[in-house]
């Protein structure tokens, strides 16, 4: 019998060659970066970056906040932080002008989008000789994968003589009396000789049982 000339031949291979065939040609385009949506519907590395970048920020000394949206004093940090603002060609009012000009006049925060919006109008200017994309693309890099710098914070250095001088264990003389076994200060009874005027002879156990005794009603 003659083979019908419209029959396709891929109908004849078994359903388990068919489907490893589907399978191949899904890994080929998600390692591509296209998945099943259409050519460019993942998201590129560095955009990733740049939104957990804006997210950082936004959230940035406020406990309420989402990171969807930033206000304008984490704008001027990040723009600092972040040496967009280098003094000469950007400088703080110029940071403060875009933001005014990319938010909703009814809003104090921008949004993601409006965020590059920003960085597109500063790129501008930064990057003078540049064309606008790659003006972007620079400054988009000052930022991804930053995050606040937190300021203020001092760090202990430990040294051989900060530790002698803070060891307790190696206290002599009248500055080992103020610490106990654990390193615990004493507080006034290190420091002064308390002088017991109760009656008792040292070391009696039972201060105070003979009042008790007759406290107790008969």
């Amino acid at each position: 019998m003659a083979k019908h000339p419209n029959m396709s031949t891929a109908s004849m291979r078994p359903p388990s060659e068919q489907s490893r065939d589907r399978a191949s040609k899904r890994l080929s385009s998600e390692s591509n970066g296209n998945s099943e949506g259409g050519i460019g519907a993942s998201t590129p590395v560095e955009m990733t970056a740049l939104e957990e970048s804006f997210r950082r920020f936004a959230i940035h000394g406020d406990t309420r906040a989402t990171g969807k949206e930033m206000h304008g004093k984490n704008w001027s940090k990040l723009c600092k932080d972040c040496s967009v603002i280098d003094g000469k060609s950007i400088t703080l009012t110029d940071v403060d002008i875009v933001f005014t000009k990319v938010k909703k006049k009814s809003c104090r925060n921008i949004t993601f989008d409006e965020f590059k919006a920003a960085l597109g109008e500063l790129a501008k200017k930064k990057y003078k000789e540049k064309t606008a994309e790659e003006a972007e693309a620079e400054v988009f890099k000052l930022i991804e994968g930053k995050a606040p710098i937190i300021s203020g914070v001092t760090r202990a250095v430990a040294s051989p003589t900060v530790s002698r001088l803070t060891d307790t264990t190696k206290f002599t003389g009248s500055h080992k009396e103020r610490f106990d076994n654990s390193g615990r200060g004493k507080g006034k009874a290190g420091r002064v000789d308390v002088v017991d005027t109760s009656g008792y002879v040292s070391g009696y156990k039972h201060a105070g049982s003979y009042e008790k005794k007759l406290s107790k009603p008969m």
